[in-house]
Formats: structure tokens, sequence, C-alpha cells
């Protein structure tokens, strides 16, 4: 069986797009060579900045032929509808077969279709490929109508085997295959043939081009590390530089240079951005003071000189970026020690939402929010508002202007040049944290209540104008910001009411920013009823009750401890609350899932009171799921659906709802004796449990009704003939329904 070899030889591919388009390759062209009827053994996809290449070994040499017996009309059918099949199978009318199939006699054909040689196929297949090539970005040139990412000047595809190479015939927009390829643009320009995968690779290598994408970067990652370390110094890891490097060369020649004194004072971070956004070098750094002090380029040539003239016009090019870089940082610490009064008036200028208003309104409300949240994260107020007055102060800096990646650092070194205590300093930087999923979450509680009420604004003013994440779309990274907030608030052990936090927050802004599609008052009601577990009917009734004729609720002292009057108060500002809850619960499924907590427990957790508490709700599903790995657990929860199905099936049967209290009196045997005790054990112990927040002594005591469930179910019927017995009896389900729904919703757990 052949092996295959492509490559695609072009002008320069973006290092971004190298990855993607080898993997592109790859993938299309064994899909096309699978569908044609081919079978290969393995493929691998490479890429260097000037060739796409592809290997695929033990690759069928042929197609296999194909016999397909193809149904078509009824006998006796219209004349044109079995020509109409014949055509279509590609066969003529005398070769039909007529065969009963029992349901009817029918006619058949046998379409044979013999096997193809792979060259013919691969032509095929790799023409459409080149043709129809899923770049990002494409290009046109010349006066063929071929696009490519850059100009595409050669083929090469060869089939080899044991009896030598043989060039695949190909001809795509003037472009003929062959067996032939280049080396390195400048030390190796002569076009060279060969006549396997191996060849191929080893010639490369001695033309100056490594193929293989991860081996150039290991090469450039080694030669740094070692010029770093023989000058006592080290490399700052940056993966993403040195993945993109990678694909800017085909043949790493790495050098070492200094920057020179007058930028080392230069926040390190700086350096370190400067240097990568405009120049994509590697910063080193002094281990002993943790300044950057020299850098890492990459070059694509070996020079005589040893890459001297190369480091000079670098270290040219870069005291100029760097002497940018200085000026901003020169300007802004002025400003900044002057107490950044000039930025923070910008802000006022600079709109963050149209309905939203500015970012002085926003920085507005995260200080306001910031104070209420301080105490409940153990920070002092006066400093968490602080803090968020002036934790977006950088963002009208000139260098976060030129380097908006260095948002909140800059933001912590401006604060502590104005002399701010070092916690705002920290919270400045710290309160975008955390980003994502692998990110770190801030500790310092300046820095928690700060995190938190910027992601609280941003998400209670979203969703108070509608503008919530649809599908895949979320432009304002709502989801990534509710996921902070779920860290945030778990990672502090932060117990405290979202809704009510959202609640309160909303009044910061102006209702009439509020997306009218919220202001439905039955939308309202609904939410209302479903959020306390009471019936529709309920909230209106009561609503209705309380307005006077201006339609505005009269509410006293007294009837704000009715829950839904209090929460009818709040008009459309409820149902935003509520929903964004029904948000934050949908992230925290995942992230628990992620965890390793089942589904079907969170869903459990969440339909009991307190869900808006999201440490709360953890430490329930923590402690379920824990329960349910026992056998106890596991038993009890068969036990309790049992009592609950036979509950529900009577209740339905009967249309009453047995919950009024089961009489011991009425019990005949020890099982049922047993259990009314066991009940009134654990209904003893479950609740202050409960309530202290101890839900493993909830569990505990839960567990200890599963021998008196089992036993009762083994002895007693429960659907006995004597109707008080029979009522008694489904009295005490009930009973076990209530204490076991008490601890958690057991209806949502599957199997």
């Amino acid at each position: 069986m052949p092996d295959l070899l492509i490559e695609l030889f072009s002008e320069d591919i973006p290092a971004g797009m190298q990855a993607r388009a080898s993997e592109d390759l790859r993938r299309l062209m064994t899909d096309g060579l699978v569908e044609a009827g081919l079978t290969y053994a393995g493929a691998g996809a490479f890429a260097t900045p000037r060739r796409l290449a592809l290997s695929v070994e033990g690759l069928s040499a042929a197609s296999p032929d194909r016999r397909e017996e193809r149904r078509g009309p009824k006998v006796g059918a219209p004349d044109m509808a079995v020509e109409g099949f014949c055509r279509g199978a590609g066969v003529d009318r005398a070769a039909l077969e007529e065969r009963d199939t029992g349901k009817g006699v029918f006619y058949f054909a046998v379409v044979e279709t013999p096997g193809r040689p792979a060259e013919a196929i691969l032509a095929e297949v790799l023409d459409h490929v080149i043709r129809h090539f899923p770049w990002p970005h494409s290009m046109r040139w010349g006066d063929g109508s071929l696009r490519w990412v850059r100009p595409l000047h050669s083929i090469l595809c060869i089939l080899s085997d044991e009896e030598g190479a043989r060039v695949v015939p190909l001809t795509v927009d003037g472009i003929v295959s062959g067996d032939r390829t280049q080396g390195h643009r400048f030390m190796a320009p002569e076009p060279f043939s060969v006549s396997s995968f191996d060849d191929y690779e080893v010639k490369l290598k001695a033309a100056k081009v490594i193929l293989r994408p991860e081996e150039r970067a290991e090469a450039v990652w080694q030669d740094a590390t070692n010029a770093a370390f023989a000058a006592g110094l080290e490399v700052v890891e940056d993966r993403g530089l040195l993945a993109e490097v990678a694909g800017l060369v085909e043949w790493p020649v790495v050098l070492m240079g200094e920057i020179d004194a007058a930028f080392l004072d230069l926040p390190a971070e700086v350096l370190t951005t400067s240097m990568k956004t405009h120049q994509k070098f590697f910063s080193v750094r002094n281990p002993k003071s943790g300044r950057i002090e020299r850098f890492v380029t990459v070059a694509n040539i070996e020079t005589a000189d040893h890459g001297a003239t190369i480091l000079a016009g670098n270290r040219k090019v870069l005291a100029a970026r760097l002497a940018d870089a200085k000026f901003f940082w020169e300007n802004d610490l002025r400003v900044a020690k002057a107490g950044m009064g000039p930025w923070l008036d910008q802000l006022a200028n600079v709109t963050f939402h149209a309905k939203l208003g500015s970012q002085a309104d926003r920085v507005a409300r995260i200080a306001a929010l910031a104070r209420e949240i301080a105490p409940a994260v153990g920070a002092d107020p006066d400093l968490a508002e602080q803090a968020a007055r002036v934790c977006k102060a950088d963002l009208s800096s000139e260098m976060v202007f030129e380097f908006p990646e260095l948002q909140g650092l800059m933001g912590r070194y401006y604060s502590e040049a104005a002399g701010h205590p070092a916690e705002v300093a920290a919270a400045c930087e710290e309160h975008y944290a955390p980003l994502g999923p692998s990110d770190a979450v801030p500790t310092s509680a300046v820095s928690v209540a700060v995190a938190l009420a910027d992601k609280l604004d941003t998400l209670t003013g979203f969703w108070a104008i509608d503008e919530k994440p649809t599908g895949s779309k979320d432009p304002y990274a709502l989801r990534r910001a509710a996921l902070g907030v779920i860290r945030l608030i778990l990672g502090s052990k932060l117990q405290f009411s979202l809704t009510e936090c959202a609640w309160a927050h909303l009044d910061t802004y102006p209702e009439e920013r509020f997306d009218a599609t919220l202001e439905k008052q039955a939308d309202r009601d609904e939410a209302i009823a479903r959020y306390l577990g009471v019936s529709v009917d309920e909230v209106f009734d009561k609503r209705i009750a309380r307005e006077d004729r201006d339609g505005r609720l009269e509410i006293d002292g007294a009837l704000e401890a009715d829950p839904v009057l209090r929460l009818t108060k709040l008009g459309p500002k409820f149902k935003i609350g509520a929903d964004l809850l029904a948000f934050f619960h949908d992230r925290l499924k995942v992230h628990l899932r992620d965890e390793g907590i089942p589904h079907d427990v969170i869903d459990a957790v969440l339909t009991m009171s307190g869900s808006d508490d999201l440490t709360l709700v953890v430490k329930r599903a923590e402690a379920l799921a824990a329960f349910l790995k026992t056998e106890d657990g596991g038993n009890l929860v068969q036990g309790f659906k049992r009592a609950n199905n036979i509950l529900s099936q009577a209740e339905e049967a009967d249309g009453v709802e047995y919950s009024y209290g089961a009489e011991p009196k009425f019990a005949e045997g020890p099982e049922e004796q047993a259990l009314f005790a066991a009940l009134d054990t654990a209904e003893a112990q479950i609740a202050p449990a409960m309530e202290k927040e101890d839900f493993a002594a909830a569990m505990a005591a839960m567990a200890a009704l599963r021998t008196p469930i089992d036993a009762f179910f083994e002895a007693v019927q429960v659907n006995a003939e004597n109707s008080v017995l029979r009522r008694n009896r489904l009295n005490l389900l009930s009973r076990i329904r209530a204490i076991c729904l008490g601890v958690a919703d057991l209806t949502k757990l599957e199997g």
C-alpha cells in the first residue's frame, strides 16, 4: 500500500493561521479519500511559514469495486417513471429485474461501479480541497481565479511504495504538480526532488527548514533558556509568543541582546508587553532584582557575524518603541501623583453603554455597591469605596490607551504613586479577576468587594436593559462575569442573597432605562408566584387588594413582612433579579459539574429555599452528593420514590391531598409503629440541623429512615381495604415525603 506526500508551497502564511490550516488540510483530504472509497493507516499534517504538508501512510492503491441494488417503481408504473429510474441508476431498461417483495412486484437495478486507482481519486480530491480551502482570509494574484492565503507557487504530490515514487498528475490554475520543493528562502533556495516523506523531512532539514512546528518551538526555547542561563538570567515564559515565533521562522536562530539602561526602570510588565506586542521579543529577567534587562529575538537566518548586525538593528527599533513607552509612563506618573483627577473626569466622557450611561456613572454605582458588600466580605467599607472610585482611572491613561492589556495592572502602579493604601492599589489590579476558569481568584477582602461589585453591576445593568446572552452570542462576556461572581463567592465562602443584592442595586438605575418587555405585570405576578411557591391567584389578589386609586401600592411597616407584597412592591425589578438568579444557577451547574457533582444533585438543592445564597447551595449539594454515595443514601432515595409514587397516584385518583397528619393510634403492626417513631426522631433532628446549616447531620438523620421505611413496605399494605387505615397510611407516606423534601428535592434525582 503506497504512502502519500502532499506539500502546498506558497508565500508566507500568517503564523496564527498555520495550525488551523494544517489540521484543515489533514481533515479535508482524509475525509475526501475515505468518501471516495480509499482507506489509510495514519495521517499527519505539518506547517512552516511557507508550506503546508500532509503525510498519509498505508493508503489503498485503488478504491474497491462496488455492487449496489436499487429498488425502482412498481411493475406497471408509467413509462416516464421507469425511464427516470433507469437514467438515475445509469442502466438500460432491459437490464432491470422484476422481484416480488411481498408488497408487490418492483423493478430492481443492479449498479456495478468499478474501482478507481488512487491517483485519479487523489487528483480530484486535492483539486477540490485547494479550490475550496477554508482560509479566514484569502487573495487572488496575477490573472488566475484561484484564491489562497498568499500566492501559491507549487504543488508536490507523490505516491511512494517499494517500486519507488510517482507523481500524481494534477494541474490547478496553471500550477502543475511535481516531486520538487525548495528549502530555506536565502540559505538553500535551490529546488530538489523527494521520494518519500522521510526523504522529504531529511532533505528539508539539510536545506535549513525544520518541518515540525513543535520541533521549531522546542529549539527556540532551549536555545533561549541556555543563553539566558549562561548570563545568570531567565527567560520570561510565554507559550503563546513561543508558538507565534515558531510560525514566523523555518530555521530559528536565537539571539540575545541588551536593553538600553535608560529603559530599565520601566515596570517589567511595560517592557514585556511592548517587546512582545511590537517586536515579538522574549523578555529576559534578572532573578535577583526581578528587572527585565535583556531580550531574545529569533532570526530566520544564520549570518557571518553571528547575528551582530541583526541585533544592532533590533536594538535601534526597540529603543524607539521603549522611548514611547517611557514617555507614556512619565506623563502618566505626573497625573497619578497629582491624584488622578483628570483621568476620573475624563470617564464622564466615555460611554459604557448607551442605556447604562458613562464610565463615570458606572464607577459611582460600583463604589456604592462595593461599600454595601464590604461588611459581608470582611472589608473596610471606606477602603472598598475608595478602591472602587479609582479602579477604572487607568482607562484614561496614555499607557493603557497604547496597551489595553495592561489595564488594572497600571492602575495598581498609578494608585501606589497617588499615595493610596496598599489594599486600594491591589484592588485596582485584581478587580478584573477572575477572567476565566483557570484564572486566580483574589483573596484580599477589598479586592473581592470591588471585583464582586464590578461584575454584579455589569450583570444587573445588562439584565435591566434586556441585553442577555443568546445561544453562542455573548458580546459583553456576561457568562464569564457570572462565573467570576460564583468563583469569588465560593472562594471566599461568602453567604448573602444575590437577589436581594441585585434588587437593591437596581435602585441605582433610573427606572426608565429598564426594558419595556420586563414591565408586564402578568409576567411579574407569575415570576413572584414561582419564586415563593404560591399560586398566581394569591399574588394577584394581594396586589389588587393593596392598590389605591392611582395604582400605587400602599405598603406600611406591618405589610412589609408579607413576602408577596414586598416583592410586588419591587415592580419590574423583581423579574430582573429573578431572571438573573436563574442565569447564575445555570452557570453554577456548569461549575459544579466540572467539580464532579452530578446535575440532578444540583437540581435537587436549587429548588430549596435560600437558593440565591450560592455558598449555601454548594454546601447542600456536596452533602447530598456524599450522602448518595452511601448504601443508605441510595436505598433511602428508592424508598422515598416508592412512597412518593404511591402517594401521588392515590392523590390523583382520589382528588384529595393527603397531608393532614397520620395518627399513631391506627398503626397495626410493629413495622408501622416503628416508622412513626423513626419519623418523629428524624423530624426532631433534621429541622435544627438544617437551621444550623449542618447538612451532614441532616443527611445522617434522614439516612436513619432507610431501615424503618424498607421494613414498612415489606410488611404493610398501604392501600388497605379499610378506608381509615388506607387514609392514615397515605398520610404517613406524606410525612415521609415532607421530611425528605425538607432536606432536598429528591424527586429531581435520576435513577
